[in-house]
C-alpha cells in the first residue's frame, strides 16, 4: 500500500512539472508576443522646415549658346605664298592691325611700273593742252591724251587695291585664336586664317516655348548659368532681352530670343552652353518648400509633415465628478481600516528619512521629466500640388498651409505614422561648404 501511495506521488509530481514547464512556455511566449506587439520603434532623427509665406522670384528657363557679338572667322581674299604671320594665339590686336602678309612681289613691281607710265601719260597731257592753247594741236588728240591719263589713274588704283588684298588686317578689335596656316603655306582665296572675337560683350541665343512669348518683353533681365547649374546663386552673369524673333517656328512651335550679356572677366566663351533664366516680376506670400521635401510617386506627388502624436487608446479618462466623493460620503467599513497599517511606526519613517538624505539625487534625473514634456511627433503623408521651380525652391499650390513642419530629407525610408526626432542642426538641402560658411 505505501508503495502504490510512493508512486502515485512520484507521478503526479512529475505530472505537476510537466505542466508547469508546459505553462511557463505558454506564459513566456504569452509574454514575448505581448512586448513585442506594444513595443515602440525608436524615433527617427529628420530635418525639417516650417512653412512660411516667402517673396516668389518667377522665370522663364531655357537652354542657350552664346556666341560673341562681333565674331568673325577671317579668311584672305586672293590667293599668295604666306609671306608673314604677324600675331600669335590669344593675342588681343586693335581694329586695322595687319595679321597676315603673302607674298606680293609681283604686284608691287606692276605698281611701280604703272606708276612710271603715269608720269609719262601726265606729261603728254600738258604738252597737248598747251599746243591746243596754240591751236596746232587738233581736239581729239587732247581728249586721247587725257582718256589715256584717266586710264593709267585707274590702274594704279587697281594694282593699289591687289597689293592690299595681299595683307589681311582686323575689321575690329578683339582676340585672335590659334593660327591656321603656317610660314610658305599657298593659300587659295576663302582658305580661313584665323578667328577673331570680341569678347568683351556676348550674346546669348535661346528659344522658349510659345505659351511663354507673351511673358518676354525687349530689356528684362536675363541671368546665365555655366555648367549646367540653376538658379539666381549660381547665375552670376547678367544681361538684358535685346531682340524678340516676330515668328514663331512651326515646326517646333518654339520662338528665338536674343540677349547681351557684359563679359568684362571673359568668363563666357563663344559657343558655350549656358542655363538662361529671364526674370519676370517678384510675387508675394507664396508657399515654397526645398525640393528635397518634395517626393514624387505613380499616386502624386507628396510631402511628410510632422504633427502631434495621438493620445493613446489605452489612456485612462479623468475621473468624473460623481466618483470624486469626500471620505465621509464612503462606507465605514472602509474608512475604519487598521490603523497599524494606515500609520507606519515614526522609528521607521526616521530611519528612511535619513537614508533618503544620505544618497545623492542622480545627475540624470531631471532627464526623464524633460524628455516626458517634450511630446511625441509622428508623420503625416500629405499629397501636395507643386508649382514652378527656381533657385532648390518647388512652389507648393494645395496641400499644404503656413505654420506646417515639413521634413526636407531622408523620405525613402519613412512612411505614414513613424515616431520622428526633429533635429536641425545639419541642413541636407545644402552643400557641407555652405553649413561650413555659416
Amino acid at each position: 500500500m505505501k508503495r502504490f501511495i510512493s508512486i502515485t506521488a512520484i507521478l503526479l509530481l512529475l505530472a505537476l512539472v510537466c505542466v508547469g514547464v508546459v505553462g511557463f512556455n505558454l506564459f513566456r511566449d504569452s509574454a514575448i508576443k505581448q512586448y513585442f506587439a506594444t513595443m515602440k520603434p525608436p524615433a527617427t532623427t529628420v530635418s525639417t522646415v516650417v512653412v512660411k509665406p516667402s517673396d516668389w522670384t518667377p522665370g522663364v528657363e531655357a537652354i542657350g549658346t552664346v556666341r560673341a557679338v562681333r565674331g568673325v572667322d577671317l579668311t584672305v581674299e586672293t590667293s599668295g605664298v604666306v609671306k608673314e604671320i604677324l600675331f600669335h594665339a590669344n593675342q588681343k590686336v586693335a581694329d586695322g592691325a595687319v595679321l597676315l602678309q603673302l607674298d606680293d612681289a609681283v604686284e608691287r613691281a606692276d605698281l611701280e611700273a604703272t606708276k612710271a607710265q603715269v608720269t609719262v601719260v601726265q606729261t603728254a597731257l600738258e604738252r597737248a593742252i598747251e599746243l591746243q592753247k596754240r591751236g596746232v594741236n587738233p581736239e581729239a588728240t587732247l581728249d586721247t591724251a587725257r582718256a589715256t591719263a584717266a586710264a593709267t589713274e585707274a590702274q594704279v588704283a587697281k594694282l593699289q587695291a591687289v597689293l592690299d588684298q595681299k595683307q589681311l588686317t582686323a575689321p575690329f578689335s578683339g582676340t585672335v585664336g590659334i593660327p591656321k596656316i603656317d610660314l610658305g603655306q599657298y593659300l587659295s582665296p576663302g582658305s580661313a586664317v584665323v578667328t577673331l572675337q570680341d569678347l568683351d560683350t556676348m550674346r546669348v541665343d535661346f528659344t522658349v516655348p510659345e505659351q511663354q512669348l507673351p511673358l518676354l518683353k525687349i530689356g528684362q533681365t536675363v541671368r546665365l548659368g555655366i555648367g549646367g547649374s540653376g538658379g539666381g546663386a549660381d547665375m552670376p552673369f547678367a544681361g538684358a532681352i535685346r531682340g524678340i524673333d516676330p515668328k514663331i517656328d512651326a515646326s517646333s512651335r518654339l520662338v528665338s530670343v536674343r540677349g547681351e550679356v557684359a563679359n568684362p572677366d571673359g568668363k563666357l566663351t563663344p559657343g558655350q552652353f549656358v542655363q538662361v533664366r529671364v526674370e519676370l516680376p517678384q510675387e508675394k506670400n507664396i508657399l515654397s518648400l526645398p525640393q528635397t521635401a518634395l517626393t514624387s510617386s505613380l499616386y502624386g506627388d507628396f510631402v511628410f509633415v510632422v504633427v502631434p502624436a495621438p493620445a493613446e487608446a489605452g489612456a485612462a479618462p479623468p475621473a468624473k465628478a460623481e466618483d470624486q466623493k469626500p471620505a465621509a460620503d464612503k462606507p465605514a467599513d472602509d474608512a475604519a481600516k487598521p490603523q497599524a497599517e494606515a500609520v507606519k511606526p515614526a522609528a521607521d519613517a526616521a530611519k528612511s528619512t535619513d537614508k533618503a538624505a544620505e544618497k545623492p539625487a542622480p545627475a540624470d534625473a531631471g532627464k526623464p521629466a524633460a524628455d516626458e514634456e517634450k511630446p511625441a511627433l509622428v508623420l503625416s503623408q500629405v499629397f501636395v500640388k507643386p508649382g514652378r521651380r527656381n533657385d532648390g525652391m518647388v512652389e507648393i499650390i494645395e496641400g499644404i498651409k503656413a505654420g506646417d513642419e515639413v521634413v526636407t530629407a531622408g523620405q525613402n525610408r519613412l512612411f505614414n505614422g513613424m515616431s520622428v526626432a526633429v533635429d536641425n542642426t545639419i541642413d541636407p538641402s545644402k552643400s557641407a561648404n555652405q553649413q561650413a560658411q555659416q
